[in-house]
């Protein structure tokens, strides 16, 4: 089918003489690339060999159009000039002619790339290169594909030379004469026009082609194109592999462009990263700050500031280097862990030391910035004469946002044998161990030395649920939930909540402490459990009671919340965890802005009825459930009849109108 949309109509570049000098001005050449820009780009599409590929083929078609505009003024022998003005067609521009001659010349230069070199007055073949411009990245552009003779008529052209390649296209596309096309391949620079004429004489058309129309369809027609991606997995490879080597270049350089010296070896760290007043602060040993041992009677934050520096190895230099140093620039045989939303960075300035000692075999470092605290442990064997890249070095960091003494009362010395050491703050006196999955049982005292616990059963580290310890300490509760400082554990409504001291709140935890293992490792720092609603439940299944725990994170967001339903226990087995029935994340649900809960769950009584059964804070008077199940009651409680498998949606309304949806 033909195409006529995309090709500009061919002007007249007929004629005969022997090219004179014809004065072509920058503007007469634009306009006349502008007007046929799609008859030119087709020309060189055709002209340039088909062993470039079609995608590439089509870029270097429109850049050599392109770059065919001269840079200024010109008065060149044209070998064909425009014809004078025939009956019923418009004289041809003389532009256009000159905008031709140059574009052939690039077209056919393609072919054989040559690079001249002044120095040895010689040239030598150079391999083709894409164009500069047009550039498309991630696509590949091509003609739209014609039909049989189309395909036939690129075979051959492709069997010819790039002069015969234009003496065929000029005949057949510009029905130019033999003589005038002698003459533009000639000036072009091709070799041999004649015999390149011959060829192209003698190449038949193919079978059932319709001659000039073939070579003006959408085939040979690179202005109207189809895209398509490029080779997606290997375009991946080299976007991975680009960076990578770019910041290989930019660290090979820097470490190039360091001056000779640098720390000396410090153990574990990586190579200097930075030598500046401020980095070097931070690395050194005798600037680290201190607090008085008596800081913390008369401070009016009783955090970690007011600490005091305790340990054996207080005053050893070399640990206290090491330690800095890999902080600021761990290597790539350090274990570093951070909690969610912790920086990894090095200090901006020297830091406190809060510790530093020998505990259990290693040899660990506590420091804190103000904002973070990190740990660093190494092997105690030979800590004095550690090589660069030791093994064993680990570095733990966790953020502690205006930390005071309820929030930070302790932190973790060391991990070893599922047990966890605990260096307590300097006020904390005494510290209790207790269960609490056996709410029944006396808090057993846990021996300090100097404020460091002895050995403490990790819940964190445990691979069941028969247990779960916590420690008492300064009238609070904490949980180990595998970060630096423990997590507070409290009990009662969001907007006031408490210490879980009372028989009501130990027993809650009883049954709710097997569910804190899915908040390990999220940078937990306190976790509210709340019983909104207790009821019966139908069919006379006992009464059952209705939870919400949230735990609240150091860094603000992530704050995590679900609901369970505490239903009678069987006999021998009063603390068996409840069944969660609806979790949220990041939500205000359960917490200060929104101290109300709702959820639901289907419950199947001893009969085999299946009942959708609801509960919501006291705030609520009523509750309403769409969808699988429909039915509403007044109050906080609701139970109706439903079918195994069914979906609900839950809904209740505030005293002010107001509807709030269940946690999910």
């Amino acid at each position: 089918m033909e195409q006529q949309q995309a090709t500009a109509p061919r002007p007249d570049g007929s004629g005969a003489g022997d090219g004179p000098d014809v004065f072509v001005g920058v503007d007469q050449a634009e306009a006349a690339l502008v007007e046929h820009y799609p008859r030119l780009t087709r020309l060189a599409y055709l002209v340039l060999p088909p062993s470039l590929g079609r995608n590439r083929r089509v870029l270097t078609a429109h850049a050599i159009v392109q770059r065919a505009l001269p840079r200024q003024d010109s008065r060149a022998p044209l070998p064909v000039l425009p014809s004078q003005r025939r009956s019923g067609r418009p004289a041809a521009d003389p532009g256009y002619a000159f905008v031709r001659l140059r574009m052939l010349r690039s077209a056919l230069a393609a072919e054989r790339p040559r690079l001249r070199l002044p120095l040895v007055r010689r040239e030598v073949s150079v391999p083709s290169l894409p164009p500069l411009l047009p550039r498309v990245w991630g696509l590949r552009l091509f003609p739209r594909a014609g039909g049989a003779d189309e395909l036939a008529l690129d075979r051959t052209l492709s069997a010819l030379s790039g002069p015969a390649r234009a003496a065929y296209v000029l005949r057949a596309l510009e029905g130019l004469g033999d003589a005038d096309v002698c003459a533009i391949l000639e000036e072009a620079g091709a070799q041999d026009a004649p015999g390149a004429l011959a060829a192209a004489a003698d190449t038949p058309p193919p079978a059932g082609s319709r001659d000039r129309s073939l070579l003006e369809s959408a085939e040979f027609d690179p202005c109207s194109l189809q895209a398509r991606p490029t080779d997606l997995m290997r375009r991946r490879q080299r976007t991975r592999a680009v960076p990578a080597a770019g910041a290989a270049v930019l660290v090979c350089g820097a470490l190039l462009g360091l001056p000779g010296g640098g720390w000396g070896p410090d153990g574990a760290a990586a190579p200097p990263y930075a030598q500046n007043p401020a980095a070097q602060a931070a690395l050194d040993p005798a600037k680290v700050t201190r607090a008085p041992a008596g800081a913390w009677q008369d401070a009016t934050r009783r955090g970690l500031a007011a600490w005091p520096a305790r340990g054996d190895r207080t005053h050893d230099s070399a640990l206290l280097r090491r330690a800095l140093a890999v902080w600021a620039r761990p290597g790539p045989d350090v274990q570093v862990s951070a909690t969610p939303g912790t920086a990894k960075g090095p200090a901006a300035g020297p830091p406190q030391l809060l510790y530093a000692g020998v505990v259990d075999r290693s040899a660990v470092v506590l420091l804190y910035d103000g904002l973070r605290v990190v740990r660093y442990v190494e092997p105690a064997e030979g800590a004095g004469e550690r090589s660069e890249g030791g093994p064993g070095a680990a570095l733990d960091l966790a953020r502690t946002d205006n930390s005071d003494d309820a929030s930070a009362p302790a932190l973790v010395l060391n991990r070893a044998d599922s047990n966890v050491r605990y260096l307590t703050a300097p006020w904390i006196d005494r510290a209790d161990l207790t269960d609490l999955r056996k709410p029944a049982d006396v808090p057993q005292p846990l021996h300090l030395d100097d404020g460091t616990t002895g050995p403490v059963p990790s819940p964190a580290q445990a691979t069941g649920c028969t247990a779960w310890q916590a420690l008492r300490m300064d009238g609070h509760l904490y949980t180990d939930l595998g970060e630096l400082l423990p997590a507070r554990l409290t009990y009662g409504a969001p907007d006031r909540p408490g210490d879980p001291s009372g028989p009501e709140a130990r027993a809650a935890w009883a049954r709710t402490a097997c569910h804190l293992g899915g908040l390990r490792g999220q940078g937990v720092r306190s976790v509210n459990s709340w019983e909104f609603a207790r009821g019966p439940l139908p069919a006379g299944g006992g009464t059952a009671a209705w939870l919400c725990t949230r735990a609240e994170t150091w860094r603000g967001p992530g704050s995590r919340a679900f609901a369970q339903i505490q239903t009678p226990t069987k006999p021998g087995r009063p603390d068996a965890p409840g069944t969660v029935v609806a979790r949220s994340e990041g939500g205000p649900g359960c917490g200060p802005r929104e101290p109300w809960a709702l959820a639901g769950v289907l419950w199947r009584a001893q009969g085999g009825q299946w009942w959708l059964v609801a509960a919501g804070s006291g705030q609520f008077t009523e509750i309403t459930t769409r969808g699988g199940v429909t039915g509403r009651a007044a109050g906080p409680l609701l139970a109706v009849p439903a079918a195994a498998g069914a979906q609900a949606e839950l809904s209740a309304r505030l005293p002010s109108g107001a509807r709030v949806s269940g946690l999910k």
